[in-house]
């Protein structure tokens, strides 16, 4: 009988055979709430989850049986790397419904928005090679960036999205050291996972510089469609006419997550090149999701189930800001989207909202902590925030997850007062030169939200 080795032993002989570049990889700060929040007991309000409750099953079981009837050969079989022709016209449809005028020969189908991230960076990026990303940025991109090894430049993020001068400036910087970074990865649309978004000014003057500088522009976009205040604003593509900005989107959030079905929109030299590395990756993506999109869109109005799925959202955004106020310390700040599934809130500087979460799971409820939405030495600029999902539970389980969590928090507070012997409120720290900042935006924010 063979003595078991130690797990002490077993990391020791793999790890000498890893690649240099997984010593770079960090896990996705939502990958490590999946297993947790998927237990019954657990309110998550962490993972970008829509709504799938509420998709009419009458639809659902229509599409299958029509799928199964028409294409059940096809749907088992291969399909093109790219794509197949008929999930490629419902993209464009999508698209210029965001007024998007776009060709389906310049459309990569992927498996999620997700690839789409992962296949933009393989193709671009050679380790120590410089991106620029929104901070805070989308924590699901952030391990695709450090698996290929990149340098990130994170650009401060205010009520109106990334800021296009502190942009410039950071940009003039790396010029003067001879930085050409290889692209700007941003979600200007109710950004994950600040909620906040990009405007027209700032949007216009990106696309300038992407022209001037010859720089591309990563454009994640998957909640677009999802407004339910204010006035729609054009993409960056749109703006762009398809030069220097790579356009991502998603089924997930219009749909549903479980197809895993997203798409790039992009000049034909980045197509092909990422035409090629899907090839490698996963030949094609699902053919069954393909046929059932396809399907859903001869037979069902989509923009009528997006429709239903914003105002669900919208009442769902309502219950978590009324929770909040309740709930949470006067000195904690957050965002009020206008459309999407996220809330950004921050708290005083002396909560760690890592170890706050580890206490949260106790009380059966979860987040995701701001410090997965920074790259390294950027972290700790997360250290006393969270993202908050309010898409993916309904109303009164939202109210009790943010009273859970408000709990904990009073706890904390209590804690360190105790410690600190300082027993008076705790005052926010004053904003810096602009008090918009990401992180401290409320007051008339939320009742401008309120009136609409």
């Amino acid at each position: 009988m063979s003595r078991q080795r130690s797990s002490k032993h077993d990391i020791e002989r793999y790890a000498r055979l890893f690649a240099a570049r997984s010593e770079k990889v960090k896990t996705s700060a939502m990958r490590d709430m999946m297993s947790i929040t998927d237990r019954p007991e657990v309110i998550s309000l962490a993972s970008g989850m829509p709504d799938t409750k509420s998709f009419p099953k009458d639809v659902l079981e229509s599409v299958f049986v029509d799928m199964a009837r028409h294409h059940s050969a096809e749907l088992l079989q291969y399909t093109p790397t790219d794509g197949i022709d008929g999930v490629k016209d419902c993209i464009v449809e999508v698209m210029g419904a965001e007024g998007v005028s776009a060709d389906r020969e310049n459309i990569l189908v992927t498996t999620g928005g997700q690839q789409a991230i992962d296949l933009v960076t393989r193709v671009f990026v050679d380790p120590g090679d410089t991106i620029i990303t929104e901070a805070p940025t989308y924590p699901g991109a952030v391990p695709s960036f450090l698996s290929f090894q990149a340098e990130a430049v994170q650009i401060d993020l205010d009520d109106e999205g990334m800021r296009i001068d502190l942009l410039e400036q950071e940009l003039d910087r790396l010029d003067s050291e001879g930085i050409t970074p290889k692209f700007i990865y941003t979600v200007p649309t109710f950004q994950n996972p600040a909620g906040v978004t990009m405007s027209l000014e700032r949007r216009k003057r990106l696309v300038e510089i992407a022209n001037e500088r010859e720089l591309l522009v990563l454009e994640d976009n998957p909640y677009g469609m999802l407004r339910y205040s204010g006035e729609p604003l054009p993409t960056l593509r749109e703006l762009d006419g398809g030069h220097f900005v790579i356009y991502l989107g998603t089924f997930s959030k219009i749909l549903a997550p479980g197809l895993r079905m997203g798409w790039l929109e992009a000049p034909s030299p980045v197509l092909e090149k990422c035409n090629i590395a899907k090839a490698a990756a996963d030949l094609n993506s699902s053919g069954v999701s393909q046929y059932l999109i396809t399907t859903y869109f001869e037979q069902a109005d989509w923009k009528d189930w997006v429709r239903t799925a914003g105002g669900i959202y919208k009442s769902r955004r309502d219950a978590m800001i009324a929770a909040m106020e309740r709930y949470f310390p006067p000195e904690a700040k957050w965002t009020v989207p206008d459309g999407g599934l996220f809330i950004w809130a921050t708290l005083p500087e002396m909560i760690d909202t890592t170890d706050l979460l580890a206490k949260a799971l106790h009380s059966n409820v979860a987040f995701v902590p701001g410090a997965g939405a920074y790259l390294g030495s950027d972290v700790v600029r997360g250290k006393n925030s969270m993202r908050l999902n309010f898409s993916g539970v309904p109303e009164d389980r939202i109210t009790e997850g943010i009273r859970r969590i408000g709990e904990v928090l009073a706890d904390q507070l209590d804690l360190w007062r105790t410690m600190t012997g300082e027993h008076r409120t705790v005052a926010p720290a004053k904003p810096a030169e602009d008090e918009t900042s990401v992180s401290w935006l409320a007051g008339e924010r939320l009742k401008r939200a309120r009136n609409k």
